[in-house]
């Protein structure tokens, strides 16, 4: 029987969500692949997934938009939590330097994840995270690059349907597809338009 770090055999319950999210069906731009977990200092058990929007450079983060998805479980159900598992994820996407000033963008973003879960029928609860807008002016070596902008957009939340990760994987996948301008794979979202920084 598989075990973690602490030679803990891994609970029926954790290996059933591995298989789900094993068994997600990512868009074909994305290009994933399972990382190193954080180990034990957030749960006893965790998996971790890497994802970019092609194309990507090999061993490189991609220039379209890059994440991470972390899905942790604490069969000791943590309070803050309020269920046994609990997701982390990690969304990044360049973006045209005029459209990082936009104060509703990163009101825009949180949506889009919301609408990405709810689009794949990912039931959760005790949401939380940040959407940060981050504009960079190259000087010195770094001047020709002149002014850039990207959005990152952190988020937690805790399952409802721990028998549907699948859900929660895709909706995240979808979500980085989004903020790298491609049009969402369902309806009633809007996209921004010229939004990819040009090189």
């Amino acid at each position: 029987m598989p075990e973690n770090a602490a030679g803990q055999p891994e609970p029926a319950a954790f290996r059933a969500a591995l298989d789900a999210i094993r068994s997600a069906s990512l868009r074909s731009e994305l290009v994933f692949s399972e990382i190193p977990s954080p180990g034990r200092d957030l749960a006893p058990f965790s998996v971790a997934l890497a994802a970019d929007v092609t194309p990507a450079r090999h061993d490189s983060d991609s220039e379209l938009a890059t994440g991470r998805f972390i899905l942790l479980y604490d069969p000791s159900s943590p309070e803050s939590w309020g269920g046994v598992f609990r997701v982390v994820c990690y969304a990044q996407a360049p973006i045209e330097t005029d459209i990082g000033l936009d104060s509703y963008l990163a009101g825009v973003s949180w949506s889009w994840l919301v609408d990405a879960l709810r689009a794949r029928g990912a039931r959760y609860t005790a949401e939380s995270g940040t959407a940060t807008r981050i504009i960079s002016t190259g000087f010195g070596e770094l001047a020709a690059q002149g002014d850039g902008a990207q959005i990152e957009l952190r988020a937690s939340w805790t399952p409802l349907d721990a028998h549907n990760i699948t859900a929660h994987v895709e909706g995240w996948g979808e979500l980085l597809c989004m903020l790298a301008g491609l049009p969402p794979a369902f309806e009633g979202v809007s996209v921004l338009a010229a939004r990819r920084e040009r090189t």
